[in-house]
């Protein structure tokens, strides 16, 4: 990593790239257009490959869980027609620097849909609570939270197909970093969670921080997808106040992160890290491939050298790809 720790230049406003108004309050006003889809379990009018629905877990906190089952999972609608053949669990959690968009915005809607059909999972996209007017850690408090209602739900669609001994935590971009804190403290509690069982973690394009700028962020500081001053503003808006990006919730060489990693490395979990060179972040990304093997964890790593920041949200052809290297991780356990 590098040593130089400039500011970005100031010829992109951070506010007008993702339409964002910070409010006196500390609240955001959104003003992007963000499609959102709803839930379906209706299969009269268009047939569908997966069902869908929303669970709450917490009503206070406005948190919920969307659900994605194969319809092929289900007797009589395709070939894996046996009850007993039950699924992986891939609990999701999406991107956009922890202020931005949901579990049910399209894109990341049809990522889910697309993964539960594609690999044979049931998904579980977690909606949680975003920044500023919730900082971290109340993401990763939603995830926690989101796993232990996992673990206890009577929801059908869990008891009756999904195996709870093969679960991964997933994310895309900060997401991925959501993924990352909530394996870190799941490590530490396991027998709570009983008797949900993760097996490894998914981060891709993992989205973390440090005062030293890396010479892809260096590189890449006027990228038009994820420019240096944005992701320097999502850290200041998802961050507590006072603290800086070399925080435990945002530099993965924290000291209190490094200690957790023992268990995880303990347990035995798997973790799969892509990335993408033409994305600020992949240089964070391949830290955390080092870190990982300097602590003798389990990881694959997947890096191309072309695509830029969330491209498998944009083009078809990349999330295939991306579900191809998700599935051939998961269908590998234990080979």
């Amino acid at each position: 990593m590098s040593n130089q720790t400039s500011q970005p230049s100031q010829t992109i406003d951070p506010y007008q790239h993702h339409q964002i108004i910070y409010n006196p309050d500390g609240t955001l006003t959104r003003m992007r257009h963000d499609p959102h889809t709803l839930p379906s379990l209706d299969t009269s009018t268009l047939p569908v490959p997966v069902l869908t629905k929303d669970v709450p877990i917490n009503q206070s906190n406005n948190t919920w869980i969307r659900l994605f089952l194969p319809q092929k999972a289900i007797p009589n609608h395709g070939s894996t027609s046996n009850q007993n053949d039950k699924l992986p669990l891939i609990v999701f959690f999406h991107g956009s620097g922890f202020i931005l968009l949901s579990a049910s915005s399209t894109m990341f809607h049809d990522l889910c849909v697309e993964m539960a059909d594609t690999i044979g999972a049931v998904v579980a996209s977690v909606e949680y609570r975003l920044a500023p007017e919730h900082r971290l850690p109340a993401a990763y408090d939603d995830a926690m939270e989101a796993l232990v209602w996992i673990r206890s739900s009577q929801d059908e669609w869990l008891t009756q197909y999904v195996d709870y001994s093969n679960c991964y935590l997933m994310g895309n971009s900060a997401g991925a970093t959501i993924a990352y804190h909530a394996g870190l403290r799941a490590a530490q509690e396991v027998d709570h969670l009983e008797p949900l069982k993760i097996q490894g973690l998914i981060l891709r394009q993992p989205f973390f921080g440090g005062i030293k700028r890396t010479e892809s962020e260096l590189r890449l500081e006027n990228d038009p997808f994820l420019p240096l001053c944005v992701t320097d503003l999502m850290w200041e808006l998802a961050l507590p106040i006072g603290v800086d990006r070399d925080h435990e919730f945002s530099n993965l060489r924290a000291e209190n992160c490094l200690d957790k990693l023992e268990k995880i490395k303990e347990l035995g979990w798997r973790v799969l890290v892509s990335g993408n060179g033409e994305d600020p972040l992949v240089d964070r990304g391949k830290e955390l491939v080092k870190l990982m093997e300097e602590k003798g964890v389990q990881v694959v790593s997947d890096f191309e050298e072309e695509g830029y920041h969330g491209i498998e949200c944009y083009e078809p052809s990349k999330a295939k790809q991306m579900i191809g290297l998700v599935k051939g991780f998961i269908s590998s356990f234990g080979a």
